[in-house]
């Protein structure tokens, strides 16, 4: 990187927040992403750590100037490369920019700098108002404007949906260097095209999320966690629409392999509860009294059983919902020394099942296995694929095609949470049209007319 483009920015934020040396950016450089498909990412790169969105206006105004690439580092939690700087430039980390965190109780919204992270805002919820933020991805270290930026999800979706759902403002720095607010506390907004949503889910490419707005939920009376097992998929997902259609919505509804349990499980050193069968379902359920838990928790069942459902298992006290929730969220790191990629496809929740028997039938096919998880409520299954001799397997690229077109075979899409990014990208005309990934581009390009912003993020 150029000096002169070091002092300017030192000259912006300080010396201090300024790192040039690889043994000071090194650590800022990657996401999750697993190795051995993530790209590799450039040695010459500068970190700023701004304080401000006014810096951030001006540090992108000097990149504009220079024509230099500038990326943008959240918490570092994603997988998909989005925040791998790949040539040389700038590496904006917003981790300074956490101090805002103001519980607005009358209208149910938080006004949040974007570099808070979940964890903090939970525990504030937690010590400061009756109120809740559903959406969890998995890992409380994200921060909110990177949840933002890539429209994050979680367990918890199938009730309240995911992170477009709870946004109802944003203050953001465009590709050019102007600072706008879009949205508010608002719960009705007709006024032009809808930009803000534009930027929710848009994985850095339009413009530096500063600060967010977010929706907030009053918390019920409390929660149980229930364990229905079953012997097959096709019964198990069978169950989870008649449960809807009672009315019944859980704060969560996933589906499990038995087998990927019990080795979360065994990773943890803790013990998976149910014994029964070779899949489970793991329903969180809500509700004002211990009455009407109970009530939810036999309706659920009655309607599993009729389904062939062979065993269940109440979790009430706190510690063992915590552990059966921690061995679910564990998943991803059990397996992470195992698997070469993980597969993020959704499809319509009444053709999980098909959506299963195709993964199974693509493993089978290549003589591996794909373990398996998801959120059934909403029809997001993950899947590993799994490594071979500690590297990626011979028919890796051919293996994680084959998934993708079944996905999208099935109505559905390439990635439900985790996003595009950059080892995604090459996949995107399996679900768009060129018109309709033409129309994506010029609308990147009336944002970001230099394209300084992440370059490569989505459309390779």
């Amino acid at each position: 990187m150029r000096d002169e483009i070091i002092e300017k920015l030192k000259e912006i934020v300080g010396g201090d927040p300024v790192l040039t040396e690889p043994s000071q950016t090194g650590g800022y450089l990657y996401d999750e992403s697993e190795i051995f498909v993530r790209p590799a990412a450039s040695g010459d790169v500068v970190v700023v750590k701004p304080e401000s969105a006014d810096e951030i206006s001006r540090i992108i105004a000097l990149a504009n100037l220079f024509l230099v690439p500038v990326y943008i580092r959240g918490g570092g939690t994603g997988l998909c490369g989005g925040s791998i700087p790949v040539s040389p430039g700038i590496l904006l980390t917003l981790e300074r920019m956490n101090k805002k965190i103001e519980i607005d109780g009358e209208n149910l919204m938080a006004t949040v700098s974007a570099g808070v992270t979940l964890g903090t805002l939970l525990e504030a919820l937690e010590a400061n108002s009756k109120l809740f933020f559903p959406i969890h991805p998995g890992d409380e270290g994200a921060q909110i404007g990177g949840m933002a930026a890539t429209n994050a999800g979680g367990s918890r979706a199938i009730k309240h949906g995911i992170m477009r759902n709870q946004v109802k403002g944003l203050t953001v720095v465009l590709p050019t260097g102007e600072i706008v607010n879009m949205g508010g506390k608002l719960l009705k907004n007709n006024a032009g095209y809808d930009l803000m949503h534009l930027l929710i889910g848009s994985e850095g490419t339009l413009g530096v999320i500063t600060e967010v707005v977010l929706k907030l939920y009053g918390k019920g009376g409390g929660a149980i966690t229930m364990i229905v097992s079953f012997d097959e998929t096709e019964a198990a997902a069978s169950a989870v629409p008649e449960i809807m259609k009672r009315g019944i919505t859980p704060l969560a509804a996933e589906y499990i392999e038995r087998k990927t349990a019990e080795h979360s499980a065994a990773h943890m050193g803790l013990n998976w509860p149910a014994k029964d069968g070779d899949v489970d379902l793991m329903f969180v359920i809500d509700g004002e009294t211990e009455d009407e838990l109970l009530n939810k928790c036999e309706t659920i069942y009655n309607i599993c059983e009729r389904r062939g459902a062979v065993g269940s298992v109440v979790a009430e006290s706190a510690k063992d919902q915590r552990d059966i929730l921690a061995i679910r969220s564990n998943v991803y790191t059990a397996y992470k020394e195992e698997f070469a990629d993980t597969v993020d496809a959704a499809v319509p929740p009444a053709r999980v099942p098909e959506m299963i028997n195709e993964l199974r039938r693509i493993a089978a096919k290549y003589n591996t296995e794909t373990p398996i998880c998801g959120h059934i409520g909403d029809g997001n299954i993950h899947n590993f694929i799994l490594r071979e001799n500690g590297a990626n397997p011979p028919y890796f690229a051919e293996m994680t095609a084959e998934m993708h077109e079944a996905a999208i075979r099935l109505g559905g899409t390439l990635t439900a949470e985790h996003g595009i990014g950059r080892t995604k990208a090459k996949y995107l005309g399996m679900q768009f049209t060129r018109r309709e990934i033409e129309i994506m581009k010029a609308v990147k390009s009336a944002f970001d007319p230099n394209n300084i912003l992440s370059p490569g993020n989505i459309f390779g």
